[in-house]
Formats: C-alpha cells, sequence, structure tokens
C-alpha cells in the first residue's frame, strides 16, 4: 500500500499538477518568467530531499553556490536584456510547478528503491497522472475533435510529445534518480537553457547575443560543474567517514 501511495503521488505530483501549472502560467506571464522561475526546481529538491530524507544527502554550500551561479545565468538567457514583467498568478503557479517537481523528485527517488523496472515504474506513474488529469479536461472547456489528427504536423507533436518529451524523458529522469540520487540528477535542469538557446539557434534562426552567450557559459554551465564538483566532494568525505566508522567497528 505504501508503494502504491509513492505511485499515486508521483502521478499527481510530476505529471499532472507540474504541467498543469506550468503551462496554466505561460497564459498569465512572460515565458522569460516561467523559464527562469521554474529553473529553481533544483533548489527545492534539494531543500525538501534535506528536509524529508536527512539520512541520505546533504544540503550544503556547493549546491547553494552552483545555484546562485546558474540562476545569475539563466536570467541573462531567458530575458536577454527584455524587462521582466511580474504577474502574481502566473509567477506564483510557475513556482508552484518548481516544488512539486521536488515533491516529484523525491518520490521518483523511493520508486527506484522499489526494485521494478524502471519501463514499468514510469508507466505506472503515467496511469495515475493521465486520471489525475482527467477532471481538467472539464474545468478547461475541451472538446474532442479526432480530425485534428489528420493534420502530419499536429500528429507529429503528439507522437513527439509523447514519445519523446514524456516516457523517454521520465524514464531517462527516474533512471538518473536512482543512479545519482535526487540532488545531483536535479542540477543537470540548469542546461535546459543551453539547449534552449542551440536548438532555438539551430531551429528557428534566432540570433546568439553576448548576453545569452554569457549567460550560457558563465552561469548554467558552471552552475551544474561547482554543484556537482562540489557535491561530489562532500559526498567523498561522508563515505570516507563511514569507511573509517566501518573500520574501526
Amino acid at each position: 500500500k505504501r508503494q502504491e501511495l509513492t505511485f499515486i503521488g508521483a502521478g499527481l505530483c510530476g505529471i499532472c499538477l507540474y504541467y498543469l501549472m506550468e503551462n496554466i502560467a505561460l497564459t498569465y506571464t512572460m515565458a522569460s518568467n516561467v523559464s527562469v522561475i521554474v529553473a529553481t526546481a533544483p533548489f527545492f529538491t534539494a531543500f525538501l530531499f534535506w528536509l524529508f530524507m536527512r539520512s541520505e544527502e546533504k544540503l550544503g554550500a556547493g549546491f547553494l553556490l552552483g545555484f546562485l551561479a546558474a540562476m545569475a545565468g539563466i536570467g541573462l538567457v531567458s530575458f536577454n536584456g527584455a524587462q521582466m514583467k511580474l504577474n502574481p498568478l502566473g509567477d506564483v503557479l510557475a513556482l508552484g510547478a518548481a516544488v512539486v517537481w521536488g515533491c516529484y523528485s523525491i518520490l521518483s527517488k523511493k520508486m527506484g528503491g522499489f526494485g521494478y523496472p524502471l519501463i514499468a515504474s514510469t508507466r505506472h506513474t503515467f496511469f495515475y497522472g493521465i486520471l489525475f488529469m482527467i477532471p481538467a479536461l472539464f474545468l478547461f472547456g475541451f472538446t474532442p475533435d479526432p480530425a485534428r489528427f489528420a493534420d502530419p504536423l499536429n500528429l507529429f507533436n503528439m507522437v513527439y510529445l509523447g514519445v519523446g518529451a514524456s516516457a523517454a524523458c521520465f524514464v531517462s529522469w527516474n533512471y538518473a534518480m536512482k543512479s545519482l540520487g535526487a540532488v545531483r540528477a536535479s542540477v543537470y535542469i540548469y542546461l535546459v537553457p543551453v539547449i534552449t538557446v542551440v536548438f532555438s539557434a539551430l531551429i528557428l534562426g534566432e540570433p546568439v547575443t553576448l548576453l545569452s552567450l554569457i549567460g550560457t557559459l558563465a552561469g548554467s554551465l558552471i552552475g551544474v560543474l561547482a554543484s556537482n564538483k562540489l557535491t561530489n566532494y562532500r559526498i567523498e568525505q561522508l563515505e570516507e567517514k563511514v569507511a573509517k566508522h566501518n573500520n574501526l567497528v
């Protein structure tokens, strides 16, 4: 029953609430605001992990320094000289999305310890996520229209979102959580603006400005490297202490 509750919570947080909050936030506030606020997810992941699972990973100074560096870079990449216009409802929803993603990360870490295959765990999580998402259809005026899938572009977008951005990403994320731990895996979210800048230039032809380049290199990449290096150093210290303790025993 406890395992099933974990899957239910993961479906509610990581599938239903996260996507609803993020997408609704985009209708009320600027995309740049959402990208910066949602990028705080690693901080909430680390904080919640420290709060509820203190015995496994610690929230060290290295992570905080990497977080500050990454946020500075993400700000340069996202705003790129534009003004930030605050919208309370949209910004709060984006912040809520970052928090529930932190909750999902903790739950997915727990699921990794159950011993189930990753694909089976992901499928089980999506099952509950879809169940929780169904009531939202009636709240937002959804009307089924199968004719939309006659358009090859719509069909391709749905297949990409379902297979690539959802199934493959969640399986990969669950594997990373199991292998690296919640804190170390979460810092790679800082690379999302970097990848966005690269693909927006290659596919959309958007120019790479000096601010976005500085933000990409000096912020996001440094944030990932600093967080991982200092977190790994801290974990190595803990492992040495455990080994010494075991030798003494």
